[in-house]
């Protein structure tokens, strides 16, 4: 039988550990006789699986005392309208908050904070079709903004921010990292927030995840939706409403399943191979192009052209006889796109290189 991979940038691949687990307590959750999906989010049981999520994931990224971990809805695309609505109280109306637009994603946070703010793009990489982050030295940030938002893994458009942005401590940093949470180590002290959805790395959708500082919180404009208040969501513990229960209880296997790896810093260096080995097998001749910047390439997306395109569904039907599943790039930008997220193991990553050279027709790298 074909071994499957799937290379969905999202809803994305789970770890086969947490699937199988999550399948072998579907029925009844250690000896309790109910499902995760019967339980009442007050109830021990859950509350177990809940403090236990979120006890796990401060451990894996090493998040500071004062910052709360929220479990909320409505995805990372929600989040560009809550988190302008969290945040923009912060400073003298009218607020400005500053952006760096590096593909569509911070494009999409763009459009829709500008409903609540007035928006100051401070630089942007459009004009090279988003194939790279611009330099910091290029930023025109607003003096007394609101806060400074990026989007550090652009899923459409292939580049990742390779460290932090190093700005005086005031500048209040907020991260899309929807798509690489959890994939490297991070300094969360760095930032004033983050925030995911987790269906790339994390989860099933459903569940957003969003890590605040604390001096942040209280400041919601009047109208901000209470549930989306996020003084009032961790005033009560991520349970104001009911929350995406069973998609928390599976962020928590998986949480479980990178403290075995040997956490972030473990992962991140088996994503950087797997990254490697891709991007060789890519820049072997010109048979395959990647157009973004070398310097600034994603480990977890990445989106590729073959240089006859008239050969694309030759290609991908292919991909689909040798179980390679998902590869077709976004209907915006077209191509082909890898997402080779935690889950994706390096056999997966292997198969793929085996069929990028075998549909060239070339020698193994």
């Amino acid at each position: 039988m074909t071994h499957i991979y799937n290379f969905s940038a999202g809803p994305a691949v789970l770890p086969k550990e947490v699937l199988e687990q999550a399948a072998t307590e579907m029925l009844d959750w250690h000896g309790s006789g109910m499902s995760v999906m019967e339980m009442s989010h007050r109830g021990p049981e859950f509350i177990s699986i809940y403090e236990a999520a979120q006890r796990d994931l401060r451990a894996l990224l090493a998040v500071p005392s004062n910052y709360r971990i929220l479990f909320l809805q409505g995805g990372g695309l929600a989040e560009n309208a809550i988190v302008p609505m969290n945040l923009v109280g912060l400073c003298t109306q009218p607020a400005t908050i500053d952006f760096i637009h590096t593909g569509s994603w911070s494009g999409k946070s763009i459009k829709e904070a500008a409903k609540y703010a007035h928006v100051n793009v401070a630089a942007s990489s459009q004009a090279q079709g988003f194939s790279s982050v611009p330099p910091q030295d290029s930023w025109r940030l607003t003096p007394g903004a609101a806060y400074l938002h990026i989007c550090t893994n652009e899923t459409i458009d292939g580049t990742e921010y390779q460290q932090a942005p190093d700005l005086p401590l005031d500048t209040v940093i907020v991260a899309d990292m929807s798509s690489h949470i959890l994939s490297r180590v991070i300094d969360v002290a760095k930032y004033g927030v983050i925030f995911g959805g987790a269906q790339k790395n994390i989860g099933p959708a459903g569940l957003t995840l969003v890590i605040v500082r604390d001096d942040l919180l209280g400041a919601a404009l009047p109208i901000c939706p209470s549930a989306f208040d996020w003084k009032i969501v961790a005033e009560h513990d991520s349970m104001y409403n009911t929350p995406p229960t069973y998609a928390i209880y599976i962020a928590g296997l998986v949480f479980q399943w990178l403290l075995r790896q040997g956490g972030v810093a473990a992962i991140e260096q088996i994503n950087s191979d797997k990254a490697a080995l891709l991007y060789a097998a890519l820049d072997f001749d010109d048979f395959y192009l990647n157009r973004i910047d070398p310097r600034y390439r994603s480990r977890m997306t990445i989106p590729f052209f073959l240089r006859d395109e008239t050969r694309n569904a030759q290609f991908l039907a292919g991909a689909r006889q040798r179980g390679l599943l998902q590869l077709k790039g976004h209907k915006s930008v077209g191509g082909m796109r890898a997402s080779i997220y935690n889950a994706m193991p390096m056999a997966g990553v292997q198969a793929l290189v085996d069929y990028l050279n075998e549909f060239a027709g070339r020698t193994a790298p």
